[in-house]
């Protein structure tokens, strides 16, 4: 993981994990772990974008178009959520473009 996370990191789901969308909640098997995770609406926009290289920034755009909430928040959210999923080795975070 980068030392620190800005708006210009770049984000991609792991190749050591498979995925599946059910009816807007998406259902994740960790690979290595053989643990399965759960997104809820939200975290499913985010994990879609994340089926390609992407940057923070874009994220945040993208879900700033499609949800109302407070910039701070949302920038706040994303931020977890991304060292959650990198925590749990679901993602993998690159070098800033």
């Amino acid at each position: 993981m980068p030392d620190s996370l800005n708006q210009n990191t770049i984000v991609v789901a792991s190749r050591k994990q498979i995925s599946s969308d059910l009816k807007g909640e998406t259902a994740i098997l960790s690979l290595d772990k053989g643990v399965y995770y759960g997104l809820s609406d939200v975290g499913t926009s985010v994990w879609k974008l994340l089926q390609t290289p992407v940057s923070i920034a874009e994220i945040h755009s993208a879900l700033s178009k499609e949800y109302d909430v407070e910039e701070s928040i949302l920038k706040e959210d994303i931020f977890n959520l991304l060292k959650r999923l990198n925590a749990e080795g679901l993602v993998e975070f690159t070098s800033n473009r």
